[in-house]
């Protein structure tokens, strides 16, 4: 056993990422796939045929959509899309894995080369919250995925052996490979939902991790400097299976603490044949031994005789080019430009698919009824990301799930901007968009929060504010100079006119009547 004293430790993360693209049917069989909406709660092994369970004489026929969803990601990761690649066949047995082999893609992906940055200014000790981190992306190939053991009976009644379901074997897999460019937790999970932001923007994947869409195993070890100045590498282990960033950050914790004592422990440095599996106890918050870590050879690559190359021309990979929405980073960076948003409001815009492009939509229909969109995207986004994401919070949905229609919330900006009601009024009338099916303007009259502009009406509740004797001191103390206190005479008015009067046009008359 070693002795060795550990002055410091940095850690070393790359990550794989297997995203379950939402094709029809599966890679290479016209079973139904999982993945797809329409058929995600398909009773057990309803989604099979002859390919799928690899019986003799079944023969595979590639995806074209898988295929060019694959691509999308890979233009998207910035990578270089393949002229030329192949099928190959990983072979291992395994008990959901019928055919004993899994169709793969080796030495040829179909995307290699990729570089992308990814906001991390909203991390921890992050100087500049605009600051990014480039992770170079190594591949991104396409494979089929395998079928799912059970340990537990339908309905969680306990079986003293497995079952398995097949529902899910032959799915389309995208497999992305990062450098091992990270060195925290924090930084891989914030690539981790970047890469899923980017999906779901693509549509290539909703990203419901909970349903195996997609699946995180990163790749970590450590580097340690000791006291006689010696620097090592702990052996890497790979974390299987990784569905929720809760989980994925955990286990990377739980790695970069226990790899240096191991180290201590055993002596052991990185080298050939020395990385193994573990998987990631969630209720120990603790990762446990699989197995040895296979190499490439273990699996006996080899060309499948059965499929042909897939061979991607300049037009090919530019029509698919073509088809790339503004992603999720580029909106954000628009969204500061043009309407003037800070960086973290942008960042929480979009954060979510469906947030973002309901806010998209709020603002087009601002636009529409007469805002202009500078304006429109600043007002539209304050009333989502203030009192929006305050009712969305409390119901733990999505503030695009509330219920409001997006030309509500632009009528109510509109009322807003036109001084029709107050910013408490404003409050008040988001909530009840999501009570009555009724335009903003209709709800703001039937429930008296539109502001009263009446020059009597104004006159008689100020004069009664300052001839108040509750507020004599008030008044003397504003007529000395004390112009703060002019707040509280405003609340008095505004509590006079039932929170009806125009707050700006209370300010003013105040003021003209106590001579400032």
């Amino acid at each position: 056993m070693p002795h060795a004293t550990i002055e410091r430790v940095d850690l070393i993360v790359g990550l794989e990422v297997h995203v379950e693209l939402a094709t029809r049917t599966k890679m290479f069989t016209r079973a139904p796939s999982p993945a797809c909406a329409e058929f995600e709660d398909a009773p057990p092994n309803t989604l099979i045929d002859p390919v799928v369970l690899g019986l003799p004489g079944a023969l595979p026929v590639m995806n074209h959509d898988a295929v060019e969803m694959a691509m999308l990601v890979g233009l998207a990761l910035n990578c270089s899309i393949a002229q030329f690649t192949k099928w190959d066949r990983k072979s291992y047995y395994y008990p959901d894995l019928p055919k004993a082999y899994q169709i793969s893609q080796y030495d040829l992906p179909l995307c290699f080369d990729g570089e992308v940055e990814v906001p991390v200014g909203h991390l921890p000790g992050a100087a500049d919250a605009r600051a990014v981190k480039r992770v170079g992306i190594i591949r991104a190939h396409l494979e089929e995925d395998a079928g799912k053991l059970l340990h537990e009976a339908p309905g969680g009644l306990a079986i003293d052996h497995s079952i398995v379901d097949f529902n899910r074997a032959g799915a389309p897999l995208l497999e992305i490979v990062t450098q091992p460019d990270f060195t925290s937790s924090d930084d891989t999970v914030a690539f981790a939902r970047f890469l899923r932001n980017i999906c779901r923007f693509l549509g290539v994947s909703e990203g419901v991790m909970q349903k195996g869409h997609m699946r995180f195993e990163p790749n970590i070890n450590t580097i340690l400097t000791l006291r006689d100045g010696r620097t090592v590498k702990t052996p890497i282990v790979e974390i299987k299976n990784l569905n929720s960033f809760r989980a994925l950050k955990g286990a990377i914790d739980f790695e970069a603490q226990d790899q240096p004592g191991r180290y201590v422990e055993n002596g052991l440095e990185m080298a050939p044949g020395a990385k193994t599996t573990r998987g990631w106890d969630d209720a120990k918050s603790a990762t446990y031994v699989q197995r040895e870590k296979e190499e490439a050879a273990d699996y006996r690559y080899f060309p499948d005789p059965d499929l042909i190359p897939v061979v991607v021309d300049d037009a090919w990979r530019e029509r698919v080019r073509s088809r790339l929405p503004e992603l999720p980073h580029e909106r954000a960076h628009r969204y500061e430009i043009n309407y003037t948003l800070s960086h973290k409001e942008a960042m929480a815009l979009t954060d979510e698919r469906d947030v973002c492009l309901f806010y998209e939509d709020c603002v087009a229909a601002a636009v529409a009824i007469g805002v202009e969109e500078a304006i429109a995207g600043k007002q539209c986004a304050n009333a989502l990301l203030q009192v929006g994401q305050r009712l969305a919070n409390e119901k733990s949905i999505l503030v695009s799930d509330l219920g409001a229609t997006a030309a509500q919330v632009a009528g109510l900006v509109k009322l807003r901007l036109d001084d029709a009601i107050g910013s408490t009024a404003a409050d008040e009338l988001f909530a009840l968009l999501l009570e009555e099916d009724a335009s903003p303007e209709t709800l703001a009259e039937k429930h008296n929060l539109l502001q009263v502009r009446d020059d009597a009406a104004l006159d008689s509740w100020c004069e009664e504010a300052i001839a108040d004797p509750a507020n004599a001191k008030v008044v003397e103390d504003i007529k000395g100079g004390k112009h703060a206190g002019i707040g509280r005479l405003m609340g008095a008015v505004m509590k006079r006119s039932g929170g009806a009067a125009d707050a700006k046009a209370v300010q003013k008359k105040l003021r003209e009547k106590l001579g400032l």
